[in-house]
């Protein structure tokens, strides 16, 4: 079995949180793919779990909403022909998911108004492009 999942450098989902299941395969394998159990699938009751502070699951819960199915994330990986990388791949796209999901949200833009000179810059090269096209076109007095 694989050890906790490390989401960042404060949170680690402990593996007695985690729930794995095996299943046969349909991606890569050839032969083998119908004989050995190499799909994983990587469950964690977010909800029920007492790791994540009220606010951080909140933020998760929310993130997270079309992933949940009754407050459980689920994670799956075929990709690989053997079932331990699909387990470590299952593990990293959980921790990925989860620490997007906690995550800080962005500071707020604050509005600018451009400079002064921005604006006189942007308006003399509308004036030379303006006269460059007026130089095309053909004089009306020939």
């Amino acid at each position: 079995m694989l050890d906790d999942v490390r989401v960042n450098d404060r949170l680690t989902i402990p593996a007695a949180e985690l729930s794995w299941r095996f299943s046969r395969s349909s991606g890569p394998g050839g032969q083998g793919v119908n004989t050995t159990d190499s799909r994983v699938e990587l469950s964690w009751d977010l909800l029920g779990s007492d790791l994540l502070p009220l606010t951080l699951k909140e933020r998760a819960v929310s993130r997270l909403g079309n992933r949940l199915v009754q407050g459980v994330i689920t994670i799956t990986a075929a990709e690989h022909r053997s079932q331990l990388r699909n387990r470590e791949a299952a593990a990293a796209r959980l921790a990925a998911a989860v620490a997007g999901a906690i995550a800080a949200p962005p500071r707020a833009r604050r509005a600018t108004k451009p400079s002064r000179g921005s604006v006189e810059r942007r308006i003399a090269e509308k004036k030379r492009r303006g006269q460059t096209k007026r130089n095309r076109r053909a004089d009306p007095s020939d």
